[in-house]
Parts: structure tokens; sequence; C-alpha cells
């Protein structure tokens, strides 16, 4: 297998159908899914000096990530994203971070009681 064929698997393999399924058609409307792919490969070899044979290694892997559907109608196609939380739960951490920082500091009041001095 050359590098050229390698890729084409790996390119058939690594596709949003594969990942999400088919597109969805039903009552005049059809539903492409969308997805960000992300692949990574590595790989090495070595050889030692005393040795005549060479060892080879790699590897790789995918990643796929919702981010939308294309909703096709006769009238309109449009693209409809899925929001991520991140930008939530970063906004309540920072938040809740700078309210420690600012907020109010608990003061520590010393309190003595009064002795009545009695006269004998």
């Amino acid at each position: 297998m050359n590098l050229e064929e390698l890729f084409q698997s790996i390119v058939n393999q690594a596709g949003v159908k594969t990942i999400f399924g088919d597109p969805i058609s039903t009552n005049g409307k059809t539903i492409v899914p969308v997805a960000k792919v992300r692949c990574g490969f590595g790989g090495g070899s070595k050889r030692r000096p005393e040795d005549t044979e060479r060892e080879f290694g790699g590897g790789g892997g995918f990643i796929a990530k919702p981010v939308g559907v294309i909703e096709i109608t006769n009238e309109e196609t449009r693209f409809v994203p899925i929001p991520s939380n991140w930008p939530i739960v970063a906004a309540v951490a920072i938040g809740v971070c700078l309210g420690m920082l600012i907020g109010p500091k608990p003061v520590h009041v010393r309190v003595e009681k009064q002795r009545e001095q009695t006269n004998p």
C-alpha cells in the first residue's frame, strides 16, 4: 500500500458520515450533521550501530466534535450551530475567583467586657 492509498483509506474512515451517520430526510426537510474532525499521526525508527535491522513504530488518533447541522428545506438552507458550554463555565469560574479576591473580607473584632469595679 503506497502513501496515497493509505491517506485515502484514512479520509474515508474519518468522515462525519462514519461518526454521526447519514443525513436524515423527513417532511421536506433534510438534516446534515457537521463535525470538526482532527487527526494526528507520528512515527519513527531507530537503528543501533551493532544491529543490522531497523525498528519502526508509529501511531495516530482522531477526534470528532459536533459543531452543528445544516438544515435544508425548499425555502432555505441554514446552518444551526450546536452551542458550547465552555464560555458559560469560564465566565462563572472567573466570576467566582474575582468575587473571592475583591469581595468583602471577614473582619475580626475583639470585644472586651468591661469589668465592673466594686469598692469594698
